[in-house]
């Protein structure tokens, strides 16, 4: 599946591999002018970081050390103190790297040592490049730690040395850069955690690749050319074709849940948001959201009893998209209508919260749903789907996503700073990065509001899903100017859902 023209293409090894061979062996560019490019845009993104002080290059044998090899000559042309210190034995270089090193005017490389790093006005780390993988051994986990240790701005040569390029997974101690240097195009693993959280500022140096390489093909970055995708409201038109949202949830002392739900709907522009929530919370709710509608279902001492399924098959007739699970609960009936629910409702669904751990045991169940679904987990939840623990979700971030919507046919949306969007058999999308500012209770259920009104307005599963997460993003941008990071709460980030939509298609 080719990726949506809403999606700005990041490279994993392979892929940014072919089309280095495709400019070389296909359009006929010399591998060195390669290199050379390379070297000039690293240089230019070190000087404009750099410190008083000299500038250390930690330099590999490989093409990465190659690259750092033009840029340390670029900068003693210009003036600049370099030093380059050499990571295992710069001898066994060959090809371009080896040209490059007989090219370096000034002292040669001397041997990596952790006290030559004292007083740098920069460090730059040329010594794992895209096709490193695993963990890094000796002499270079030693170099990765001694380049953490110093507080220099350090900026990484195509990407951080032990991340992997394209998973962004950290197998041990990897390069912890302020910015880095990526060539041609981005690669996926500088936009993935927890390689995302070591990149630092990723700035993409062309380096003279033909139009017509091969190109990423199976993750690209999430732009605002998305957002294009959502219609406006007609002059002529209803609250009903403007997007019906219905939610489910809502036990008895979490009903605060759905109502961010629906609140972040509302504002994402759905035009009819109904609530169904047991008997004894519904005038709570009602009390709390003015424009919304309220229905009670059964219950069981403010709990969720799988007799209310029949009560939301009837609300869901008229839906554009049902919301389940935000405050269910996990009591045993809630879990049992949670499952029949989402088994019978044939309109398109978002399940989150006690809606995924109903689903626990159940997870291959969902592919036999009858309509597009979005699954919205954090790393605990999905940790629990596929069972596992949250830990190696977070180590494996794009992996998990992958496995989880395989094995539902859903469109899992994997929470987090670096929300990453995969769809069944397709591609992966993935928000350039959102703000600490959504770091509290309660912004998870803004985002589902938001997805669910995109899906009652007709968005696809990946392209709401998508959709929601780069408005959620931006809107916590907004409420972080606003008020400070530290202080925004979720009905902030609520508020700032049309600034951010208007920023957006601007």
């Amino acid at each position: 599946m080719p990726l949506p023209d809403w999606l700005d293409p990041v490279y994993t090894a392979d892929e940014m591999r072919a089309a280095d061979g495709w400019a070389i062996d296909d359009a006929g560019v010399p591998s060195i002018d390669l290199m050379e490019r390379a070297g000039a845009g690293l240089a230019r993104a070190v000087a404009r970081v750099a410190r008083a002080g000299p500038i250390r290059i930690a330099a590999g044998k490989g093409n990465n050390g190659g690259d750092g090899l033009v840029c340390a000559r670029l900068l003693r042309e210009e003036g600049r103190d370099v030093d380059v210190l050499a990571v295992g034995d710069l001898d066994e270089a060959r090809g371009d790297a080896r040209e490059n090193l007989e090219r370096l005017p000034g002292p040669k490389p001397e041997p990596f040592e952790a006290d030559r790093l004292t007083g740098s006005g920069a460090i730059v780390d040329a010594v794992l490049g895209t096709g490193f993988e695993g963990a890094p051994r000796e002499p270079v986990a030693g170099a990765i730690a001694a380049i953490n240790r110093h507080d220099a701005p350090v900026i990484a040569c195509d990407v951080p040395s032990g991340v992997n390029a394209s998973t962004g997974e950290v197998e041990a101690e990897a390069v912890d850069a302020d910015a880095t240097a990526t060539f041609h195009g981005s690669k996926v693993g500088l936009h993935v955690a927890p390689g995302a959280l070591r990149s630092g500022r990723v700035e993409v140096v062309e380096i003279g690749i033909p139009r017509g390489a091969p190109t990423g093909e199976r993750a690209g970055l999430i732009s605002h050319r998305v957002v294009e995708l959502v219609p406006h409201r007609a002059r002529d038109g209803s609250k009903f074709s403007s997007g019906t949202v219905v939610i489910v949830g809502g036990a008895a002392g979490y009903t605060g849940a759905p109502c961010m739900v629906a609140l972040g709907a509302q504002r994402a522009g759905a035009g009819y948001v109904q609530l169904a929530v047991p008997r004894s919370a519904q005038q709570a709710v009602a009390l709390r959201l003015l424009e919304a509608v309220t229905r009670g279902l059964p219950e069981e001492d403010g709990a969720h009893v799988p007799a209310g399924a029949g009560e939301v098959r009837e609300l869901a007739e008229r839906a554009g998209c049902v919301v389940l699970g935000p405050g269910l609960g996990r009591s045993e009936g809630a879990q049992e209508l949670a499952r029949e629910v989402a088994r019978t409702v044939e309109k398109p669904m978002l399940i989150d919260a006690d809606g995924l751990n109903a689903h626990a045991e159940h997870l291959e169940s969902l592919r036999s749903r009858p309509g597009p679904t979005v699954l919205t987990p954090h790393a605990g939840e999905l940790a629990r789907l596929l069972d596992t623990d949250s830990a190696e979700v977070s180590a494996h971030r794009l992996r998990s996503a992958r496995d989880a919507a395989e094995r539902t046919g859903a469109v899992v949306l994997l929470k987090g700073d670096d929300t990453i969007v995969a769809a069944p058999g397709g591609p992966v999308a993935i928000n350039p990065g959102a703000t600490a500012a959504l770091a509290t209770a309660g912004t998870g259920d803004v985002l589902s509001g938001v997805i669910g009104a995109l899906l009652a307005k007709g968005l696809d599963a990946l392209a709401a899903a998508s959709t929601g997460a780069l408005v959620h993003a931006e809107a916590g941008r907004v409420a972080a100017e606003r008020i400070g990071a530290d202080h925004t709460v979720a009905g902030d980030a609520i508020e700032a859902l049309p600034e951010a939509v208007r920023r957006l298609r601007a």
